[in-house]
């Protein structure tokens, strides 16, 4: 199951990992993304922590993270080539995984029925 949170963040859930990026909403909102600014490998991360920077023609964005934990990997990829994240932005372009985290965090996210719904309030 994939969740959402009202930053434009995804979570899906593998196992005790969780993969975060951004969603195709945000990634088409910030334009052609320049580069990508990545978490440190084994960094602990609280809910609402900066995780890195998205840069792009039109603007700068923190992604925040959606849970606690530590971070287990970061899509390398990105570095060389930050418009993964505009190509495949909740598939290849996925920016961290996370390992240790409280999996009750979760039940404040929205599955993608409820993002859909939100982002037509916020549209």
């Amino acid at each position: 199951m994939k969740y959402y949170s009202e930053d434009h963040e995804w979570i899906v859930v593998d196992g005790d990992v969780a993969t975060i990026g951004v969603s195709e909403y945000a990634a088409n909102e910030l334009g052609d993304i320049t580069y990508v600014e990545l978490p440190a490998e084994g960094d602990d991360v609280t809910v609402g922590d900066t995780l890195g920077v998205v840069e792009s023609v039109k603007a700068a964005s923190d992604i925040y993270s959606p849970l606690s934990g530590a971070i287990k990997a970061i899509n390398g990829a990105l570095e060389d080539e930050p418009n993964l994240i505009n190509e495949s932005p909740e598939d290849k372009g996925w920016i961290c995984k996370i390992s240790n985290f409280d999996s009750s965090e979760l039940n404040g996210m929205m599955n993608e029925d409820a993002y859909q719904d939100f982002l037509k309030e916020i549209s």
